[in-house]
């Protein structure tokens, strides 16, 4: 759990922790060779920079200091290594502490996401919470502990993907 009372760099710190975490999860069943994918990590910010030809344009650099508000894009890229084609590709992330879910995308995924700390997961239509009155409702992004992607089909040889999702520090 991040604690508002530490410094930006030791709140950071702890947040790019918590964006390399990326678990990798494959079925035993239908898992891909082992060291067939590699993966790697990357929180990032969006920034407003001026061009060469002074137009304004978003780029996104590496995070370095974040306060509660920013918007932190987590992105993990995924490459297939080895000599033939291979499927099965299922990456989980958390969502980290005291940040608030925003949207989630990756190209050729399936996105299901759990609110019960990764125990079970399904689209958001489906999700639903318990109130401290034990009610249920409807679950939103804000409930959301962890984000799951699965790659349909296979990655080609040497290819290379990638899946992000974006929070806001509360």
């Amino acid at each position: 759990m991040f604690n508002r009372t530490m410094s930006n760099q030791g709140f950071i710190k702890v947040l790019y922790t918590a964006a390399l975490l990326t678990v990798f999860h494959l079925p035993a069943h239908a898992a891909p060779a082992l060291g067939a994918i590699r993966i790697s990590s990357i929180a990032e910010q969006e920034i407003q920079v001026v061009n060469k030809n002074g137009q304004k344009e978003v780029s996104r650099v590496p995070v370095e200091t974040a306060v509660p508000g920013d918007e932190i894009i987590y992105t993990t890229t995924f490459e297939n290594i080895i000599n033939k084609p291979t499927g099965n590709i299922v990456i989980t992330n958390p969502v980290p502490n005291d940040t608030t879910f925003q949207d989630a995308s990756g190209a050729n995924t399936d996105i299901t996401f759990s609110v019960d700390g990764g125990k079970q997961y399904a689209t958001p239509d489906k999700l639903v919470v318990k109130t401290q009155n034990d009610e249920t409702r409807a679950a939103v992004p804000a409930d959301y502990t962890h984000v799951r992607w699965v790659y349909k089909g296979e990655l080609g040889v040497g290819k290379i993907s990638e899946i992000s999702f974006r929070t806001v520090i509360k």
